[in-house]
């Protein structure tokens, strides 16, 4: 059988708590607690498990609803919603600081207090199972993008990892905070420093051809004093570059 959702309710005016929980309670909630004041929540929300919160914004005590929104938004993952007869202005943009999950209005109709809760719910679901994929797409990356083999690199574009093989890249151009890996047939955008990414790729077969480039020296097809030639594109060099590939040339 399915959990019922665990509601807090927090509200200092009796009669209406105890309306707000035969309400709920008609509907197939389950009332964890009934409380009137910040620290009453506090605790409740420490010893029990709470699936959302109904919170009145003026409670009697010292500290506020807007106050017991923030510990939850602090301590807590999970949702509530501002139940107050307060629709002013000044209340509704203190409210909004604390990032509630919803604002009912006194009065409300049982339909009302349903409507607010499922949405609540609902968007609180989307919103935290949208988090954790972020969260293993992240992981997945930080296991997957640039991850070097032997003979080859993993390079993600869009949601797939390809391996590259280092024979298969031509050269790699500094474009801001990305890099372009220029394969045969494909680009690829990487995210790393050029001299980082450097480092991965085989020392004999790659290098610093200019201060935005990576070049594998298999595939140069041709050379001047000022670029060489790639595949039908033309790579500006530095002196330093000329004058090995010069060198290598003559030996």
């Amino acid at each position: 059988m399915e959990q019922p959702i665990r509601i807090l309710i927090v509200e200092d005016n009796v009669i209406i708590a105890d309306d707000m929980q035969s309400m709920l309670e008609e509907i197939g909630y389950e009332i964890v607690d009934n409380v009137i004041v910040y620290e009453q929540a506090v605790e409740v929300l420490k010893n029990k498990e709470v699936d959302l919160v109904l919170i009145d914004i003026i409670l009697a005590s010292d500290k506020t609803g807007i106050d017991l929104g923030k510990h939850i938004r602090e301590n807590y993952n999970i949702p509530f919603i501002f139940v107050t007869s307060n629709s002013d202005r000044a209340t509704v943009e203190n409210a909004k600081t604390v990032k509630p999950n919803g604002y009912l209005v006194k009065p409300f109709e049982q339909q009302d207090l349903y409507t607010s809760i499922e949405i609540a719910l609902s968007n609180f679901t989307a919103i935290k199972n949208n988090a954790a994929a972020e969260s293993q797409e992240a992981e997945d990356d930080k296991l997957m993008s640039n991850k070097v083999l032997k003979d080859s690199i993993f390079v993600k574009k869009q949601h797939l990892y390809y391996r590259i093989q280092f024979g298969d890249i031509q050269f790699i151009k500094a474009d801001n905070v990305y890099l372009e890996v220029n394969t045969v047939d494909k680009k690829f955008l990487v995210r790393s420093p050029l001299k980082d990414y450097l480092e991965k790729l085989p020392q004999q077969k790659f290098y610093r051809a200019h201060k935005s480039y990576i070049v594998n020296v298999d595939h140069i097809d041709a050379i001047n004093s000022k670029d060489i030639l790639i595949n039908n594109t033309l790579i500006p060099i530095s002196k330093e570059f000329k004058e090995f590939i010069i060198s290598a040339m003559n030996s």
